[in-house]
């Protein structure tokens, strides 16, 4: 049985618009591409062709993932979430133990961009997080093996 995706509304949402763009015009960019590229003679030589043949494989791969994603997945419904307790689709703000702030989204492991402050239920510091409340301080171990000590100071569910 395939593994349930926690998913917020926005993950999701962005999902099926990818799913769609790779299935409607990406695939038919890539057909033209194949096409052109077929017009340029001997395929075995035809570095074009098998460049767009590869990418066309590394597209399809994608549409089997993003669809397998999409089936399994399961919108997190921020009406039956607790108040001020950290779970996938809130906005958590925590403190280091030497006094730096900061801020969190956590979501479904799909839609981390840690880059843009969304982190995984799954990573050290999303897992140490989920289901703890305002007010609390968690012991985070790090990949490196240290650990670090943050509170939290307060858990969005609306933002």
């Amino acid at each position: 049985m395939a593994k349930e995706v926690l998913l917020t509304q926005t993950g999701y949402d962005s999902l099926v618009q990818e799913l769609e763009y790779l299935k409607t015009e990406k695939r038919r960019e890539l057909a033209e591409k194949i096409k052109i590229a077929r017009g340029f003679g001997d395929l075995s030589e035809n570095s074009e062709y098998d460049e767009a043949k590869n990418e066309q494989g590394l597209v399809e791969q994608r549409i089997i993932e993003l669809e397998a994603t999409l089936k399994n997945a399961k919108i997190v419904n921020k009406d039956n979430m607790a108040k001020n307790t950290v779970g996938v689709g809130v906005h958590v703000v925590v403190v280091d133990e030497d006094g730096f702030e900061d801020e969190y989204d956590i979501v479904g492991s799909t839609e981390f961009d840690p880059l843009n402050g969304k982190i995984s239920e799954d990573s050290p510091v999303g897992a140490a997080l989920k289901g703890h409340k305002t007010g609390e301080t968690v012991t985070v171990e790090l990949p490196t093996g240290s650990t670090i000590k943050l509170t939290i100071k307060s858990v969005e569910i609306d933002r």
